[in-house]
């Protein structure tokens, strides 16, 4: 029995070194946040089992969560690179699949056709506006910016206030609120699912998005030319990465222990 309840010691402890050596390799990813891993231990009893008697039988992986803390903010300058002050997700949709994502991210760009999109090409939300620049519904779409005003003017730039009015320049000095970026928020963030490129999709666990403005109730404003970095603590994360090397050792040890144990017994046995 000694030997499964070290051998899922060890499994464990490898699980713990990949958790930790996945947050050190993306300590400089923009936008990625940190997991930490939970055990819990595993008995053998029963109904009818002495509660003075009941003894462990080795530790499991009781979850993986995630840690969605405020990473530091680093300023670009650029128009287009985005950080938000406070809860919330920026909501992105594939052109090509259709799928929503949600991202810390903030790293966008202007495609050749006005949209707002990030490095994969994903569509940037956005909510509607009145001539005044109020939100006309909840319900988001792709943040586009024409490239030719009514009047015939060509496109000059873009900018993204504090409160995530997005706001397009042209050539003859007059400007188009196109929308209010799109901040979703979860009931159970830790519950959405990582899908890669510091991006999540919702669960049943983390519920249905809720979509605001930037600066409603919980959500945080926008930070333009700003970047949310990783929220990795490089310090933190090596004193686990020792932590969890000498919890592999020890599992180590204990199957050596066992194994000298069973060597004497079959000895005495001879």
């Amino acid at each position: 029995m000694s030997f499964y309840t070290s051998l899922n010691g060890l499994k464990n402890a490898q699980t713990e070194l990949s958790v930790i050596a996945n947050n050190l390799a993306n300590a400089e990813t923009t936008g990625f946040k940190k997991s930490r891993i939970n055990f819990a231990d595993i008995v053998s009893s029963s109904a009818s089992t002495n509660p003075k008697l009941v003894k462990g039988i080795g530790a499991t992986v009781a979850s993986i969560d995630q840690n969605f803390s405020l990473g530091p903010v680093q300023q670009t300058g650029a128009a287009l690179d985005l950080a938000i002050d406070g809860e919330g997700f920026f909501t992105k949709v594939s052109p090509i699949t259709g799928k929503t994502f949600y991202t810390r991210n903030g790293n966008f760009t202007l495609d050749g056709g006005g949209f707002i999109t990030d490095a994969s090409g994903d569509r940037l939300q956005s909510l509607p506006v009145d001539a005044a620049g109020n939100v006309t519904s909840l319900t988001p779409a792709d943040t586009v910016l024409p490239l030719v005003n009514g009047a015939g003017s060509d496109f000059v730039g873009v900018i993204v206030k504090v409160d995530g009015s997005v706001v397009a320049s042209y050539a003859d000095g007059t400007t188009q609120s196109v929308g209010k970026l799109a901040l979703a928020a979860f009931v159970a963030p830790g519950g959405l699912l990582q899908v890669g490129n510091q991006d999540w999709q919702s669960t049943g666990i983390s519920g249905a998005a809720t979509y605001n403005q930037p600066g409603a109730a919980r959500f945080g404003n926008i930070m333009s030319g700003s970047l949310e970095q990783s929220n990795v603590d490089i310090a933190e994360e090596m004193v686990g990465l020792i932590t969890a090397q000498r919890y592999f050792q020890a599992n180590a040890k204990a199957i050596d222990t066992a194994t000298q144990l069973s060597q004497t017994v079959i000895n005495l046995r001879s």
